[in-house]
């Protein structure tokens, strides 16, 4: 069996480790293992958008951030972009050229590695006849029909660091610290660090918050004693009856979200007088190597993927069901969005230590 992999959308920790398990696993089973260069892109670029796959590729890359294999997130083959001699930008659908490539390697299918527009792609190469596997990856953990995606405990373990760190400087100054995180649509990344961090409020895209509310939670603090206050912020999160905070917007893509962290630091300074500060911890949060957590959940993604291509499992998506990997097919994965529901323990424990989420 000759596989194909490639790796799509943002970079998250944890991409190395499962390009790794699918080589090493498909070795053992006398496959072969060709990686695509910057996520499809590599097929129209013949060899040197084409790397093979060994032992030797792949020895000591499950610590490494990013992707060996590089990855892209305005490649996308339905809508390609193409750049005229005159500057002038068309966009094209190139898949069928790359279902050309596709077959001209003599690939048996292809494990794609991405979250949700990844996802989505893959579904319309496999209409066109492609057998697609994907391993769901996404920092912002909103992959519907699995437990978790890898790369969400990095960005969680580290953007956790960074709140914790805003606490004494907010104190030693008597100021409010807002600290905008990722996530788009969910808010699992700021939810889960803001209460690992011990954040004072968290604003999460599933609850639209109130300025009155959160601004009364940091009066209320300063009155009793406690003058400072840090405040963790998902870049999806809106105030009732807004709009989100778009950094900008192109034709036929998502937009592109960001600044209402400076947009609460601003309006927090204004109603209550405090000083604020707010900072973006970005592309940090996608950066650095995986924790041991997240090697692990990204090996066993991996060796799943290839045990499915194996048994001929194709148009499915790797599903990590506690305690076992399991998998469900494409249409199942694009279903629905994994958002934080309403009676998630973690809000209910976050209402319990007094968190202001900024609802109620």
């Amino acid at each position: 069996m000759h596989l194909l992999i490639n790796t799509g959308g943002g970079d998250a920790p944890g991409l190395n480790a499962v390009i790794r398990a699918v080589t090493l696993s498909a070795i053992r089973r006398g496959f072969r293992v060709t990686g695509i260069r910057r996520g499809y892109s590599g097929l129209l670029e013949g060899e040197s958008g084409l790397l093979r796959l060994n032992r030797d590729i792949v020895r000591g890359i499950i610590d490494r951030g990013g992707t060996i294999l590089g990855t892209v997130n305005r490649g996308q083959p339905f809508e390609y972009p193409v750049h005229g001699a005159d500057g002038a930008v068309t966009v094209t659908d190139l898949s069928d050229r790359m279902m050309d490539a596709f077959r001209a390697l003599g690939a048996d299918g292809l494990i794609a590695l991405g979250g949700d527009g990844s996802l989505r792609i893959a579904a319309r190469f496999r209409e066109k006849g492609m057998p697609v596997i994907v391993v769901p990856k996404t920092i912002d953990n909103d992959l519907g029909g699995t437990e978790a995606t890898f790369g969400f405990d990095s960005a969680m373990s580290f953007a956790t660091d960074a709140i914790t760190r805003l606490h004494s400087t907010a104190e030693a100054h008597g100021r409010v610290m807002v600290v905008e995180l990722m996530g788009r649509y969910a808010g699992w990344l700021a939810l889960h660090a803001g209460l690992a961090g011990a954040a004072h409020a968290i604003l999460i895209p599933e609850l639209d918050f109130d300025w009155d509310v959160l601004c009364a939670a940091l009066v209320h603090r300063r009155d009793t004693g406690r003058p400072f206050a840090v405040v963790v912020v998902a870049e999806g999160a809106k105030p009732g009856g807004a709009a989100r905070v778009v950094v900008r917007q192109e034709t036929s893509k998502e937009p592109t979200l960001g600044g209402i962290g400076a947009l609460v630091a601003e309006r927090i300074a204004e109603r209550t007088g405090f000083e604020t500060r707010s900072l973006v911890l970005g592309h940090l949060q996608r950066g650095g190597p995986p924790t041991p957590t997240d090697r692990l959940l990204s090996l066993r993604y991996g060796a799943e993927a290839v045990r499915l291509a194996a048994a001929g499992q194709w148009g499915r998506m790797v599903s990590w069901q506690p305690p076992r990997m399991t998998s469900i097919t494409l249409d199942e994965a694009l279903a629905k969005t994994h958002a934080v529901p309403a009676d998630d323990d973690a809000i209910a424990t976050a209402r319990d230590f007094g968190v202001c989420l900024g609802d109620a």
